[in-house]
């Protein structure tokens, strides 16, 4: 039988053509009818074959105008052009390798074939293939091309960290290389081991495939197999067997990074036994490579078959077997001692890598046996601006209270900022009102309406931080009707809760048609707009009107009259993915918040250069660390995701909510992380000297940043390798004590602090810690206070030197409570409020606003060192009813040092109740501000001056009472108090009377009294 035989079909008996007819008609077959075929099919799959490549079109050439827009297509084509080079390299040599392989198996298999009982199976096989054959050449390669292709475009940013790296100066201690070698260039490497390795099992497999089904591959024992199949196999034997032989060099590289029980990194085990075996490994895979390559002249599979045999016993004998006896034998023995250099380089790696090794520490002092009083409450009085406004309870205020129309928003969690207002800086509370397609009626939503009337929310507002009115409601500084910013544009056309996109823009000479702010005493009258800045892409023109028409799948941008020749389209509007979208290689804080900047309302972003491959340093989950109560409920603050042992706030970056316009500001300069992504993109990254002094004095310290170092703080405070291992001191973040139906993290905290040994406070953020829930009996006490200065200054270009320095209290041997315990005190507090207007106790007032439709919430707690305690102090909100137009008010403060507790309706009733009269004054707290139409409240002449209210309010106040003294009687009469006792007998019958008195104005009955000990004496007789 000849080749063309073998391959080219069955032929004539004469082998010159076909194989006469059988049948009997002994003549031409009879021509076969043909069915013509509908155009319906092919004609639909062109259509959607060009909607297809139209729609892909217009997102690149509409990218491209975006970031034209911004000024940044530098990134656009820098980043494209990259995943594109990549998506063809790793198509191209997939396809390439797999298809020569495939083609040189075919055109080397063998002329004769044996005839054998599986040969004839096959050529069943063969028989079948033959007609796709040709196709199969072609498409197999490219279909698998295609795959390997997509999977590798995710690594264009480890490429260009590769292609950009630099270094840290800072040496691993295990190889003695730059740590720039882990966190540029391994992940390269190993990401290059691993395409080859698919590339070459892909070719591998399709090459052994090929010279089987056509005979060149005989199973043992079936024939021998074709020169050229062992020559074609054994080569690419030799090379995946070399491939991974690098892989098993790199992984030893790839140990300082490894996650284990004890620690991230390098321990005992892997230095001495892990690196040697993949060493060995390494090895062991060369020589299996030339036992591929001897198998071309031995024409036996017996040696590659050995070699692949000896490295998988090879790899679990030694790679496994072994580190785990060491581990088990010669580790846990005498762990604490053997794991005690490996767990110091963790340490100090962790420390360097997140920042720690900036941390100092604060003891607190022992108190006095003592305490002066006086002091105390000029020191309580001293702290300036103690926040009663508590920016993640106080959204629903700024709404009932500003939002004048439904369609107006805010966010539901607002920021702290600070601002100088008459000369004095004070923190605020601060937010934006946003537009919300939400709150229109349903008979108002079209694309009209929601894409050319209602584009943009209006105005800047905040409230003082330390003020509230005499109902508990915000102070504003910034809102509709009143302004101590000065001038700037108060529009926002991009923000958090901004549209999809809007079209904006008329001709001149128009009438305008966006919506800007109600006007008028009754908000009745409507101010109209146009937009009038650069910001957008321009679509005057059909083609461009065209092309965003098929990107958003909507017929409007070339049929309705408010598309014009001079409209513009402000898409991509929140801040974070304008941000994302130009630096793509940052990850983003998950609070954004807005600040009056230099005449114009700007969102200000937190940018991290982050890595996960610094040797010996702590992997975290990212998600885990920033995840608290706050980002738990909220709708604009975002938990971050990924795991990292990196991370540096490199890059703060604006987004002006007018004109969308976009800048980055390098703000760590000696991060590598930065200078590499900065000399991939060139250009994207202004100088920290670009920052003007007022956007400085609104920069602060990323949240996010301080969830990570905190997270890491409870066991990382811990410097002593030895203590480390014990684990006997670690501490964790307390739940948050407002929520109790999910434990969550409590959120961190901006307050002016000044810890001990520091003369001035200083504007940070803080988070306490308590001990681990398996340590110290579960107690929540407070074991640490972290505080980070987040006050970067006001000179341009240069942050205030104490900017980011983190100081941690430690504790010691003294044990104040935590959260979690101060929410316990308050709750069941009997203490009196310094309103003497409040006929309840602390528990009382809790419970009565508790329930009945009324909504109770806890602020931020604020905690303060002070003469060697802890001086807390806790905003009470009450929100009257669930109804649609209630929200929450600040009604009283609680202040507390520790095992005192005091409130009243302000800061400064708080403190001179638990500390008296300070010789300072006002300090801290500020009283009640009026609010903007009512006059300031009177204060009442007499102490002892009724409650005030309706009737059945001052019935309800008196039973409350009856109820306080019948109680606190019980408890004078079992310790054995009969001073209290008669007081308590005193108030008792007072609130009996006055309870019966106003019974009687209502028509009603008797008043129930609780019955009591006949007296003092025969109470104590029993």
């Amino acid at each position: 039988m000849s080749r063309s035989d073998w391959f080219d079909g069955p032929q004539g008996p004469d082998g010159g053509g076909p194989r006469p007819d059988d049948g009997d008609g002994g003549g031409a077959p009879a021509p076969r009818a043909t069915r013509r075929r509908s155009p319906l099919v092919p004609t639909l799959v062109v259509l959607g074959a060009l909607a297809l490549v139209a729609g892909l079109a217009a997102d690149v050439v509409t990218d491209v105008w975006w970031y034209d827009s911004v000024g940044f297509r530098s990134v656009f084509v820098t980043e494209l052009t990259t995943k594109v080079v990549i998506f063809l390299v790793s198509a191209l040599l997939t396809a390439g390798a797999v298809g020569a392989s495939l083609y040189l198996a075919y055109r080397t298999r063998p002329i004769y074939v044996p005839v054998t009982q599986a040969q004839q199976v096959l050529e069943q096989y063969r028989q079948a293939i033959e007609p796709l054959r040709r196709i199969a050449l072609f498409a197999v390669p490219a279909i698998l091309g295609l795959l390997v292709a997509s999977g590798s475009i995710g690594a264009w940013r480890t490429y260009l960290l590769w292609a950009n790296r630099q270094e840290f100066g800072v040496q691993d201690p295990q190889f003695g290389m730059d740590v720039g070698f882990f966190t540029f260039t391994l992940p390269w490497l190993e990401f290059l081991v691993s395409f080859f390795t698919v590339l070459l099992v892909l070719t591998f497999l399709a090459a052994a495939f090929t010279h089987y089904v056509y005979g060149g591959l005989q199973l043992p024992g079936r024939g021998p197999s074709t020169r050229a199949a062992y020559i074609h196999l054994g080569v690419l034997g030799a090379l995946v067997a070399l491939v991974r032989a690098g892989s098993y060099w790199l992984e030893r590289y790839s140990q300082s990074t490894n996650q284990g029980s004890l620690l991230t990194g390098i321990t005992y085990t892997d230095a001495n036994a892990v690196l040697p075996t993949k060493a060995i490994l390494s090895v062991a895979a060369v020589m299996c490579a030339g036992f591929f390559l001897a198998a071309i002249w031995s024409r036996s599979w017996r040696l590659p078959i050995i070699g692949v045999g000896l490295l998988v016993v090879t790899a679990i004998v030694a790679g496994t077997a072994y580190p785990a006896l060491i581990q088990q034998l010669r580790v846990r023995p005498s762990e604490k001692s053997l794991e005690a250099e490996y767990l110091g380089r963790n340490i100090e790696a962790t420390s360097a890598a997140f920042g720690l090794d900036r941390v100092s520490r604060v003891q607190q002092p022992t108190p006095p046996e003592e305490p002066d009083t006086t002091e105390l409450a000029d020191r309580a009085e001293g702290i300036p601006g103690v926040r009663v406004i508590d920016p993640n309870v106080v959204s629903q205020s700024f709404r009932q209270l500003e939002g004048d129309r439904d369609f107006y928003a805010f966010p539901d969690t607002l920021d702290v900022d600070r601002y100088s207002i008459d000369g004095q800086m004070s923190d605020a509370v601060v937010a934006v009102r946003e537009i919300n397609l939400d709150g229109l009626p349903d008979n108002q939503r079209n694309w009209i309406n929601d894409h050319t009337v209602y584009t943009h929310g209006y105005g800047f507002y905040g409230a003082y931080g330390n003020r509230r009115t005499s109902e508990g409601d915000p102070v504003f500084f910034e809102s509709g009707e009143r302004s101590m910013l000065g001038e700037y544009q108060p529009r926002i056309y991009f923000g958090e809760l901004s549209p999809e996109y809007s079209v904006v823009g008329q001709p001149e000479g128009e009438g305008d048609r966006e919506f800007d702010y109600p006007a008028g005493s009754d908000g009745e009258v409507s101010v109209q707009n146009t937009y009038d800045e650069d910001g957008g892409v321009a679509i005057g023109s059909f083609f461009r009107r065209a092309m965003y028409a098929l990107k958003y799948r909507e017929a409007n941008f070339l049929l309705s009259d408010a598309v014009n020749s001079e409209s513009r389209i402000l898409d991509h509007r929140t801040p974070k993915e304008r941000v994302e979208r130009v630096a793509p290689w940052l990850q983003l804080d998950g609070n954004i918040y807005p600040a009056v900047v230099d005449g114009r309302v700007q969102w200000i972003v937190d940018g991290f250069t982050t890595s996960a491959n610094y040797p010996n340093s702590r992997l975290l989950d990212l998600a885990e660390a920033t995840s608290d109560s706050v980002a738990q409920r909220s709708n604009v603050v975002q938990v971050r995701s990924g795991e990292v042992n990196y991370i540096r706030n490199s890059v703060k970056a604006t987004v002006d909510a007018y004109d969308g316009s976009v800048r980055l500001y390098a703000w760590n300069t000696d991060d590598p992380m930065l200078r590499a992504w900065d000399q991939a993109f060139p250009g994207s990254v202004e100088p920290l000297s670009e920052i003007s002094g007022d956007l400085m004095s609104h920069i602060r310290y990323p949240q996010d940043l301080l969830k990570v170092q905190r997270e890491l703080l409870t066991e990382y405070h811990v410097t002593d390798p030895g203590d480390f291992y014990s684990n006997s001191d670690r501490w964790r973040v307390p739940t948050d004590p407002g929520q109790e139906d999910v434990p969550v993290d409590t959120p961190v905290v901006f307050q002016t602090i000044a810890l001990p040994g520091e003369e001035n406070p200083s504007f940070s953020i803080t988070s306490p810690f308590v001990p681990n829930s398996n340590s110290e009996s579960g107690r929540e006490i407070l074991r640490g206070l972290l505080a980070v200065n987040a006050d970067a200054g006001n000179e341009q270009g240069q942050p205030a030197e104490g900017y980011g320095s983190l100081r941690l209290l430690e504790l010691g041997a003294q044990t104040p409570p935590g959260p979690g315990q101060v929410i316990n005190q308050i709750k069941n507090s009997t203490t009196r409020s310094q309103n003497p207007n409040e006929p309840l106790n602390l528990a009382q007032y809790i419970t009565n606003n508790s329930g009945g439709g009324k909504q109770l919430r806890y602020g931020n707690l604020l905690a303060f060192p002070l003469q060697g305690q802890m001086f807390y102090v806790q905003p009470i909100f009450v929100q009257a009813s669930s109804g649609a137009g209630s929200f929450p008010q600040n009604k009283i403060t609680v202040a507390l040092y520790g095992t005192n507790v005091a409130w009243g309706d302000t800061v400064d009733q708080a403190i001179t109740g638990l500390f008296g009269e300070g010789t300072e004054g006002d300090g801290g707290g500020q009283p009640d501000q009026p609010a903007p139409d009512e006059p300031a409240p009177d204060q009442p002449d007499q102490p002892d001056q009724p409650p005030s209210g309706t009737v059945q309010q001052q019935l309800a106040a008196a039973i409350a009472e009856i109820q306080a003294a019948y109680a606190d009687g019980q408890e004078a009469l079992s310790s054995g108090d009969f001073a209290a006792y008669g007081e308590a007998q005193q108030r008792l019958a007072d609130a009996v009377a006055r309870a019966q008195e106003l019974s009687g104005q209502l028509g009603g009955g008797a008043v129930p009294v609780p019955e009591q000990s006949a007296s003092p004496a025969a109470a104590g007789s029993g």
